[in-house]
């Protein structure tokens, strides 16, 4: 009895802490909302790094002799750049790791805002796309801000590690210059659209489905009604007047490029790439970065997005929750 008593303590004790969790949780993610979170620009000096890097392997691997002919050069070099009184160019790296909606765009824009408020005559941006292609309004907004430092003057490299198809592509063509791995997937220079029908299966099982329009082709194709031949034309023709606007972007920043062999929806690797004029060389980012280093400063910059108070909170009470739960079970259990 003395058990059941405890136990049934133990419950209505948990019970309170959650529905107290629970309110408070309400409560701050209300706040939160009315304050509206915003994001903050993380720099990383990439250079910094690699210099770092670079220190530690030679204290780690060089022998004594060595490491101190290593340490006089290195010193040597610091008092020469502290009585050089000339400014290193910078590189701004940026990355862009896009999904089907291109929702990404929202930190890319900061981000090139950002690098347009500070960038100097000598500065360069480079930017990893990474993406295959997605949604046309996405992938066009997110063109048109790496467009943003081509009509700054700031030249602009893109890179493509492992894949930049389609809306992928169409960022990539805007920059200076564009380089992929040797099997980085490269091109797709085409539009796609699929959905299916349930129209027949509906009829099948006597289920009706209305759909009222105002205008001849406010929808084409639907999921639910009967498509008609006339609507099938007309999206197809908008599938054709989408893939003509394409061709002409990518022909506006890379006018070398024959559109017949390349503008067909196929892909490429890197090396096919190149040869067909897709790319201007085979290289990773990582090679970039590491050339670009002893020569340039180079600034990584990257807009995320702050951790809601209330995830913090939530994710505390929960670890809180979980330890007070433990203690309680432990001071419950039985006796053998």
């Amino acid at each position: 009895m003395e058990f059941l008593y405890e136990y049934g303590l133990f419950l209505a004790k948990a019970l309170t802490l959650v529905v107290a969790v629970g309110a408070l949780l309400l409560i701050v993610t209300f706040a939160a909302k009315a304050k509206g979170e915003k994001g903050e620009l993380v720099l990383t000096n990439v250079s910094d790094d690699l210099a770092e890097l670079k220190d530690h392997l030679k204290h780690e691997l060089l022998d004594k002799k060595a490491l101190k002919a290593y340490e006089k050069a290195k010193k040597a070099e610091e008092k020469a750049q502290e009585n050089d009184d000339s400014v290193k160019p910078r590189t701004f790296v940026l990355d862009f790791k896009g999904s089907i909606d291109a929702h990404e765009v929202a930190s890319l824009r900061e981000e090139i805002t950002a690098v347009l408020t500070v960038a100097e005559p000598g500065d360069d941006v480079l930017v990893n796309v990474e993406s295959g292609g997605g949604m046309v309004h996405g992938y066009g907004l997110a063109s048109s801000q790496l467009d943003r430092l081509r009509q700054a003057n700031i030249p602009l490299t893109v890179c493509i590690d492992k894949v930049a198809a389609s809306g992928g592509y169409m960022m990539a063509c805007v920059a200076n210059r564009i380089y992929a791995a040797p099997f980085a997937i490269v091109g797709s220079i085409g539009v796609v659209a699929q959905l299916p029908n349930f129209n027949r299966l509906l009829k099948k099982h006597d289920i009706d489905y209305e759909q009222h329009t105002a205008g001849d082709f406010k929808r084409t194709l639907t999921l639910f009604g009967e498509n008609t031949e006339e609507g099938r034309q007309k999206f197809r023709e908008e599938l054709e007047e989408t893939h003509e606007l394409f061709k002409a972007f990518v022909a506006k920043y890379r006018p070398a490029l024959d559109l017949s062999k390349v503008a067909t929806g196929e892909h490429w690797y890197g090396q096919q790439a190149l040869a067909l004029g897709l790319i201007d060389d085979i290289s990773t980012s990582d090679d970039l970065i590491l050339k670009a280093a002893s020569e340039r400063t180079l600034i990584k910059v990257r807009y995320q997005q702050k951790k809601k108070l209330a995830d913090k909170f939530a994710h505390g009470a929960s670890m809180s929750v979980a330890a007070i739960v433990d203690r309680l079970m432990e001071r419950n259990r039985p006796l053998p």
